[in-house]
């Protein structure tokens, strides 16, 4: 048992157990200490079926459960975080004590301090704390900055909560691609096997960069030989390599679409590859990830028919004020949110000999086969054959990419678009975003590819104000 004076006391915000009911249980040995305004503000927010309401009800719900293992003469001793699975095993990382507010904790503030009464009465009781137990490291954890600042002012300890941070830089993010180094086949092509299958061209190499390699890697040399290619699997030792599809030619076009760098050209790869179910696509404004996702759709869908039609959605999130209510059905109410599909749709469907009439008849041909979907409505469905787009998946939270993910059915493609540099949510970062999330965890799946594309593509002017502002 880890002494008393050693083990932190961690003073819990709102934000954090509605960002995070399980939270309770994520501070190891050290205590936590949760004061009575935020149980009344998980009272106030626990009415609505949005996820932050879904959190504070859970987040209750977990505080009920505590409470009635105790006696109540033992609550002021704190109260055991013992936490049990579906099995029955308790959980042994988890051996601190959980403390309520049970009495009126006296500190001065100053009088002048910004901010509204709640947050001041959880700065209060943290100063009061700090004060009752010198010896003992008490800390602050809020999702909120400003809270995070005001306590620092007033000299006080406190934390971002980091138990859903996937890296601690977003630098360090997989990239889905390696440049091997000039020497790479000396250093590796000792050994080398090769074959053909289905007019496709594999090889075995063997060497020491084998052991860095993910599935679904993408690999290119950086000279003129222009080698691409794509690791399948690993296996004792040694790497299974197959050469990229080169879909940079008009005569490999994509339903009329090229690819114009070497991160399109894999993108295209992997999003036309069957045995792949899940990409993710990362990149900055222009660089063609909706482009690339949805031509890779509509080859799959109406040319090659291994899905029924095409869903796409994003997280509805305005870049200014929101315009409020809007009337019709579930697609008319996407459609405003869904510009960057109808202006593809109008490029992919586009030809220079077509007129008006034909343009018009493909528009109609494609909406038909291609429907926009709420994500508010995707909890409980299970989706058949469908290729799914995911857009602007960064705003997402860890828990909704995996209430989505696991919507899928047999036959079902997921592709997950996003710019961690462009996130809206509220508490999310670069770190802990769910596309970031997805992309790490998925990294090791022998069916699930990833790409960084780099360069942005849509114009000279929106590739000049991508890096210049």
């Amino acid at each position: 048992m880890t002494p008393v004076a050693d083990r932190k006391l961690f003073v819990l915000d709102t934000n954090v157990l509605m960002h995070d009911p399980a939270s309770l249980f994520r501070f190891q040995e050290h205590d936590i200490f949760v004061p009575m305004i935020v149980l009344e503000e998980l009272d106030h927010g626990k009415k609505g079926l949005s996820d932050v309401a879904r959190n504070a009800r859970q987040a209750s719900r977990f505080l009920d459960e505590l409470v009635h293992l105790t006696a109540m003469d033992d609550i002021d001793q704190g109260i055991p975080l013992t936490r049990t699975d579906y099995a029955g095993r308790i959980d042994e990382g988890c051996q601190g004590r959980l403390f309520f507010q049970t009495r009126r904790l006296a500190a001065s503030l100053p009088v002048s301090l910004p901010g509204d009464i709640p947050d001041n009465s959880i700065l209060a009781t943290l100063l009061a704390l700090s004060e009752e137990s010198p010896h003992r490291q008490v800390v602050l954890v809020s999702k909120d900055i400003n809270m995070r600042i005001k306590a620092t002012v007033l000299g006080l300890r406190a934390e971002d909560y980091h138990n859903d941070q996937v890296l601690d830089d977003v630098n360090l993010l997989y990239s889905g691609a390696i440049e091997l180094p000039p020497d790479f086949w000396d250093t590796h092509g000792g050994k080398m096997e090769s074959w053909q299958e289905r007019g496709r061209t594999f090889y075995r190499i063997q060497g020491p960069l084998v052991k860095d390699f993910f599935p679904n890697q993408y690999l290119y040399l950086a000279d003129e030989s222009q080698f691409e290619a794509i690791v399948r699997r690993r296996e004792n030792g040694s790497a299974v390599i197959e050469l990229a599809r080169d879909f940079r030619t008009p005569q490999h076009a994509v339903w009329g679409i090229q690819a114009r760098n070497r991160e399109q050209n894999f993108a295209l790869n992997v999003l036309l590859d069957p045995d792949i179910d899940f990409v993710t696509l990362l990149g900055s404004a222009g660089t063609g990830k909706t482009l690339l996702a949805l031509a890779a759709g509509l080859v799959m869908t109406l040319d090659q028919k291994l899905y029924r039609e095409i869903i796409m959605s994003r997280e509805t999130i305005p870049l200014g004020e929101d315009i409020g209510f809007l009337p019709g059905t579930e697609e008319e109410k996407m459609t405003p949110w869904m510009g960057a599909l109808l202006d593809n749709l109008e490029l992919l469907s586009s030809h220079e000999n077509a007129g008006a009439w034909e343009r018009a008849a493909t528009n109609t041909l494609l909406l038909n086969r291609v429907k926009v979907r709420s994500l508010n409505f995707m909890r409980g469905r299970t989706f058949l054959n469908r290729y799914i787009i995911l857009d602007e998946a960064q705003n997402l939270t860890s828990k909704q990419m995996k209430t989505l993910i696991t919507r899928a059915g047999p036959g079902t493609k997921i592709v997950c678009l996003g710019n961690i540099g462009q996130i809206d949510t509220p508490y999310l970062t670069g770190t802990t975003s769910g596309l970031t999330y997805v992309v790490d965890r998925f990294k090791q799946w022998p069916h699930a590819a990833h790409i960084t594309l780099r360069r942005g593509e849509r114009s000279r002017l929106a590739d000049f104000a991508s890096d210049a502002l």
